[in-house]
């Protein structure tokens, strides 16, 4: 498949994934690490997933601190291509930031912003989903890839589809989005055979991202378009950006007056929120219950779970079910699947013991 003239990646690369600490740090977030032992890094892997459709056309957007390890990773990126955040202020102002300067490029760049520390297996569909994406953005419509679900999570917000728009293959109207439900309502909607994950995955015109936002949230589109014409404020102008995700600031009252398509996507996709997620996106060791990643040896005796390591230092579990075990040079984690969610308790507790060296 060969490029889309005008098409431009956005990669929103932010966070510090305090649920997968201590791999995942604020200095050294997940999408700096290779999760899935694939031999790239989850940024690595999104940016060899986009160039084929954007070629050279790739902007990252990260913290201020880690540009220098974005830089490393991803070396073919030129210097402007990204941009340093010198506060965390959501993913709207990140992504109205990198809208701003494409639309000050070229009026006409249609950008499609995809998160640095997603999963994705399928890349043959992914790549037909994001070129109808984009073929649908060139008609002025916010696009959102909605992720076909497997299964009735929780985890995730989703979307509900409309009717299918005239002259496109899969494209559909997005009717409403809604936040993360409970089981009973999730398995409601699956039932329904109307309703995607919501992704994150935004396919749109940067002129027309920034109109939307100018309609609700006015201050926070002028800001994006100053900052974009005075790079040298902004130490100035970032800080008075409003603090909101994109769902909110634009998508949902945009998709209650229909400007919303959403494209299928039927790839697998995850975006590794905890170690529960991290382990059943991984392949088990069938010959012993426990699937590891890193260089460490592992020894079991009637157990199951996750082990990461980061040195090759032995670990043995026994008679241990569901674990998760995660080293690092300066601390070990131990905690079980479905407690995942709960890892980030540690970091707020190391946090309010002043234990910064650890965060």
């Amino acid at each position: 498949m060969s490029e889309i003239e005008g098409f431009w990646a956005v990669v929103p690369a932010g966070g510090s994934g305090t649920r997968l600490w201590p791999v995942s740090r604020a200095t050294s977030p997940k999408f700096l690490h290779d999760l899935t032992g694939s031999g790239r890094t989850l940024i690595q892997a999104t940016v060899d997933r986009l160039r084929p459709l954007a070629g050279q056309r790739v902007l990252v957007v990260t913290g201020a601190r880690h540009v220098d390890a974005v830089a490393r990773q991803v070396p073919e990126l030129d210097s402007d291509h990204v941009l340093a955040e010198p506060s965390p202020r959501d993913s709207m102002a990140a992504i109205a930031w990198a809208a701003a300067v494409l639309e000050a490029r070229d009026a006409d760049a249609v950008l499609g912003s995809f998160a640095a520390d997603h999963v994705i297996d399928g890349e043959a569909e992914f790549r037909a989903a994001v070129t109808e994406a984009v073929a649908v953005a060139r008609e002025d419509y916010l696009v959102t890839i909605g992720i076909e679900p497997t299964h009735p999570s929780t985890g995730f917000g989703y979307i509900q589809a409309g009717r299918q728009l005239p002259g496109f293959a899969t494209a559909c109207r997005a009717r409403q989005f809604v936040e993360k439900p409970d089981a009973e309502r999730a398995a409601t909607y699956l039932a329904t055979g109307e309703f995607r994950w919501n992704a994150g995955m935004f396919v749109v015109r940067a002129r027309v991202l920034l109109d939307l936002l100018q309609r609700w949230h006015p201050e926070l589109a002028a800001g994006a378009r100053a900052l974009a014409a005075a790079p040298d404020r902004r130490d100035e102008i970032w800080p008075t950006l409003e603090k909101i995700a994109i769902d909110h600031a634009v998508a949902e009252p945009a998709a209650d007056e229909g400007l919303v398509a959403v494209v299928p996507g039927s790839f697998g996709w995850d975006d590794i929120g905890d170690f529960r997620s991290l382990a059943e996106l991984l392949p088990g060791d069938a010959s012993n219950g426990v699937t590891t990643v890193g260089p460490g040896q592992v020894e079991t005796v009637d157990s199951t779970g996750l082990v990461l390591t980061a040195s090759d230092r032995t670990i043995a579990l026994v008679g241990v079910e569901d674990v998760v075990v995660v080293e690092t040079h300066d601390a070990i984690l131990v905690t079980t699947t479905d407690r995942a969610q709960d890892v980030k308790k540690i970091v707020q507790r190391l946090g309010d013991r002043g234990r910064d060296a650890l965060l």
